[in-house]
């Protein structure tokens, strides 16, 4: 698979214009942290309230990954990612017009449905790869994806320095931040006219009900549930915290509290019309057709303690080279860059060993055990430290976070194709959900604090997965469970017959 990267023909056209969709997305997504500090001068906005806003940035991508995963499912990864991109353009200029603080919110909590993004190309790639590299293909998806927050760090604030004569300023914060958004939406056309769900010939599948996912037992009804219930618990953290820092009083958060729970009854009532045949008992899938919801979950844990622990350290580590080290926010922008720089090759590699090593259970296991020790060790930093030694200490713990990645979504096209996207919206709206719950404990306390919660909770999740964690069925299969080898033309350099062709 690896030896057809540097092609831009057939099914390695729909992975590189997938995984720069990607990366766009979070470009966009993270296009405030760079600008942190600067924002909260020009804007005479207090630490609490930025702390809040990188919450917020990260708050509705846990429903947006979710209903995203339902449309993807229902209309495909090509309309639905194409609509994302060009929704970009919205957040990005109320960001970059925005006044104070209450329009900041507005905007940030906007810009967290566009980092729901990832969640549609997870099942593009799966259509286009077999499972037996479906490893390296998501984690080159995901890592190279992931890269647009390196984007974001890295090239932001020297577009903003570069173009600050035209705002009278040191940065031109808001040019930089509404040029993603445009270069965003422009390309979201490009791919509508580009790509195409599936091979020639290939059907795309989609689940048999909507509205909310599919399980297989009564006893994977009930997990579901609680599993809804933990992404609402989030949004009402931040409800709590946006009261702390005066967005609304406490009548607001009470009203946003029954809002959430009304939603929740809403989510919990679609959820029993879509499986209550399953339920009473009306309805038994035959084995072929089940899946534990349990393994689910699981790989919603290992997303909280790797993807959560990533979002948590590329908003909070700006801030945090700043402080420490007494540097100017642009050297630490682009000190705190190298940790989203290394998805360059980390969370590809975290697929790749997946698929070369025999097991992914063991795979997500080891990378889970690397994440607890690297944030451990980063628990100790502090400005008597030798830079270098620092960065050092934050790469490493970011190259275990990020193949945790790569090794999660090796895992998730496996357990129910036609529901990918369900699957891999809740999976991926759990990594929010460990950002938001990481975040909050960041603003409350500090970063040694921060670091040494999210290595011990990464070496719990080593403990549950080996432990509990099965081997996904068919993981090094030709082809996936029910489906037969595509038949495509040998030009397109797609499938032909299950062989690789061009």
């Amino acid at each position: 698979m690896l030896k057809g990267l540097l092609s831009f023909q057939g099914r390695y056209r729909i992975l590189h214009m997938t995984w720069f969709a990607f990366f766009l997305t979070f470009v966009c997504w993270f296009n405030f942290s760079p600008f942190a500090t600067t924002i909260a001068k020009d804007l005479g906005i207090t630490e609490p309230q930025i702390k809040t806003l990188l919450i917020c940035n990260l708050a509705l991508t846990i429903p947006a990954r979710i209903i995203i995963g339902m449309l993807l499912d229902r209309f495909g990864p090509r309309i639905t990612y194409s609509c994302l991109l060009v929704f970009a353009l919205v957040p990005c200029l109320a960001t970059s017009f925005a006044q104070d603080f209450n329009q900041l919110v507005i905007s940030r909590l906007l810009m967290g449905i566009v980092g729901s993004g990832f969640v549609i190309g997870i099942r593009m790639v799966s259509e286009w790869f077999t499972p037996k590299e479906i490893g390296s293909a998501q984690g080159i998806y995901g890592g190279w994806g992931n890269f647009g927050a390196f984007g974001a760090e890295f090239a932001l604030p020297t577009i903003g320095i570069a173009t600050a004569f035209l705002a009278g300023g040191a940065s031109n914060w808001r040019l930089a931040i509404a040029l993603t958004g445009i270069i965003s939406a422009i390309y979201g056309v490009i791919y509508y006219n580009s790509v195409q769900d599936t091979p020639t010939g290939k059907v795309y599948k989609r689940p048999k009900k909507n509205g909310a996912m599919e399980v297989t037992s009564a006893k994977s009804f009930y997990a579901l549930l609680v599993s809804n219930f933990g992404l609402i618990f989030a949004l009402g953290v931040l409800t709590w915290r946006l009261m702390k820092v005066k967005f609304f009083d406490t009548t607001g958060m009470y009203i946003v509290w029954a809002l959430l729970l009304a939603l929740y009854a809403y989510q919990s009532y679609k959820a029993w019309e879509v499986n209550k045949d399953v339920v009473t008992g009306v309805k038994t899938y035959p084995p072929s057709e089940r899946y534990e919801f349990r393994q689910v979950a699981l790989l919603e844990f290992t997303y909280v303690t790797n993807f959560g622990s990533e979002l948590a350290a590329v908003s909070m580590l700006p801030v945090f080279f700043e402080k420490t080290f007494g540097l100017e926010h642009v050297v630490a922008g682009m000190i705190a860059a190298t940790y989203p720089f290394l998805n360059l090759f980390s969370r590809p590699s975290g697929g790749l060993i997946s698929d070369k090593l025999g097991s992914r259970k063991w795979t997500m296991t080891i990378v889970s055990v690397g994440i607890g020790v690297g944030y451990l060790l980063a628990h100790f930093i502090n400005k008597d430290w030798a830079l270098p030694l620092a960065i050092a200490v934050t790469l490493f713990a970011a190259y275990f976070a990020q193949a945790g990645c790569g090794a999660t979504y090796g895992i998730v096209p496996l357990i129910k194709k036609e529901s990918t996207g369900q699957i891999a919206g809740n999976v991926g709206a759990y990594g929010n959900f460990g950002g938001v719950i990481y975040l909050t404990i960041f603003s409350l306390t500090d970063a040694p604090t921060l670091f040494t919660t999210m290595g011990i909770a990464a070496l719990i999740c080593a403990f549950m997965c080996a432990f509990f964690l099965k081997e996904p069925k068919g993981s090094f299969a030709a082809q996936y469970e029910g489906e037969t080898p595509a038949t495509t033309v040998a030009a397109d350099g797609l499938l032909i017959d299950g062989q690789e062709q061009g």
